[in-house]
Order: structure tokens, then C-alpha cells, then sequence
């Protein structure tokens, strides 16, 4: 009897991997400034992905920076001034070497790019160049991994309430209403909340309120909500 339960078990795990890998996996790029980079996807976002799609299923990446600007990013901006940076796509090609080297060889059926960046250029007052980039970015990505825009997932996570009244950041309100703006643009893209990310105590147990970071349970709400809000996208 023992013997049968393990032969069903084993049978069971062997269908569901061989159904995994034929049907492709899903793949989630994580990127941005310190936000993300405080982000653990362990404490949230991948249980929350991988009780969706199953733990053979799902590859995560996360590469992230504190303080960068988009343009770290996005190889195409140019500053008020039309003048290209010294540093520009650096961290994408960063990040995308480590996306090609895991999804080498692996069939896949989605792919999600989720975002949280935008302090950087809200401080440097970039914020009316903000909403080309993030659709550049889009697009630069679905063009490296040869994959239709309309099907890409785009996940914003939206700046907080930490400077609402933009006086050390004087584009924070203009970039998180571009962050939105971007987000209802396309129904495959969606924008989450931090607002209520920034308060309690953080990672070092000290309290906060309204702070730029986040604190030790926003950063597991904020990977819940990101892995969320994908997973609706995907399956919508």
C-alpha cells in the first residue's frame, strides 16, 4: 500500500513537470532603484507565483540599484537638453545577462516585467521625460527577448506618498501620475500602490512614517501585490 502511494505521488510530480515544461514557463524580470533592491522575492512574490503556475514552472530574476536614474536603463534618453548620457542601458545589459543565461534552452509562455524606480528622476526633476521611458524600456525588452509588446506584462509599482508635497523631490507627484497614466494605457499593464508601504518598522527595526523606503512587512506586501497583480495579467 505504501508503495502504490509513493509510485501515485512520484507519477503525479513526474506529469506535472513534464506538463510544465511543455506548456513553457513563466518568466519574471525584477528591476529598479532601492525599492527593489530591499525587495526579497522569497518572502512573497515567489510562493505567490509558484502556488499559481507551480514551483517547475516559474523563473524569477531580480536585478536592482539604488539611486538610478531610467536612463541606467533604457539606452534611448536623452536629457531636457537632447543629450545622451555617459551612462546609459549599462544596468539593462546587466540585467538582461542574467535573464539569458537563465532562460537558455527553456521554453517559455509568459514573460512579466516588474518595475519599482523613479525616486532618482523625480529628484533630478526628469519626470515629463519619465512616461517615454518607461514605454521605451517596454519596448526594448520585448525586442531583446523577441516577444510581442501587447503580450509582455508590465507591472509599475507606483512611487509612495513619501514627498506628495515635492519639495525634495520636485517631479514625486509628477512621476507617480505618469506611472499610472502608463499603466492604464494598456490592459496588460497595471500599476501597484505603496502608499501604505512606508510606515511601521523597517528591516533594521527602527520605525518609519512616510519614509523613501519601505518597511520590513511592506516589502513582503509589496512582493504579494507585484506577484498578484502579474498573475492576474497572464491569466487575464
Amino acid at each position: 500500500m505504501k508503495f502504490k502511494i509513493l509510485f501515485t505521488v512520484f507519477l503525479t510530480a513526474f506529469f506535472s513537470f513534464c506538463f510544465a515544461a511543455e506548456k513553457g514557463k513563466h518568466l519574471f524580470i525584477l528591476s529598479g532603484q532601492s525599492n527593489m533592491q530591499g525587495h526579497r522575492p522569497d518572502e512573497a512574490f515567489n510562493p505567490t507565483v509558484e502556488i499559481a503556475f507551480g514551483t517547475e514552472s516559474v523563473i524569477v530574476i531580480q536585478d536592482a540599484l539604488g539611486g538610478q536614474p531610467i536612463h541606467r536603463w533604457w539606452k534611448e534618453w536623452l536629457d531636457p537638453q537632447g543629450n545622451k548620457p555617459e551612462q546609459s542601458g549599462d544596468l539593462y545589459n546587466r540585467l538582461m545577462s542574467k535573464v539569458k543565461s537563465a532562460i537558455k534552452g527553456e521554453k517559455l509562455s509568459s514573460i512579466s516585467f516588474v518595475w519599482m524606480q523613479g525616486e532618482r528622476d523625480a529628484k533630478m526633476g526628469w519626470g515629463k521625460l519619465y512616461g517615454e521611458a518607461l514605454l521605451g524600456l517596454h519596448a526594448q525588452l520585448s525586442k531583446d527577448l523577441k516577444w510581442k509588446k501587447k503580450d509582455l506584462v508590465f507591472v509599475i509599482g507606483r512611487l509612495s506618498d513619501f514627498d506628495m508635497a515635492n519639495k525634495k523631490y520636485p517631479h514625486w507627484t509628477k512621476v507617480r501620475e505618469i506611472q499610472v497614466s502608463v499603466a492604464k494605457g494598456n490592459p496588460k499593464f497595471a500599476w501597484v500602490d505603496t502608499d501604505d508601504l512606508n510606515d511601521g518598522l523597517n528591516r533594521k527595526e527602527k520605525k518609519i512614517k512616510n519614509d523613501l523606503h519601505y518597511s520590513a512587512e511592506g516589502y513582503k506586501l509589496l512582493g504579494k501585490r507585484f506577484a498578484e497583480a502579474c498573475i492576474r495579467l497572464i491569466k487575464e
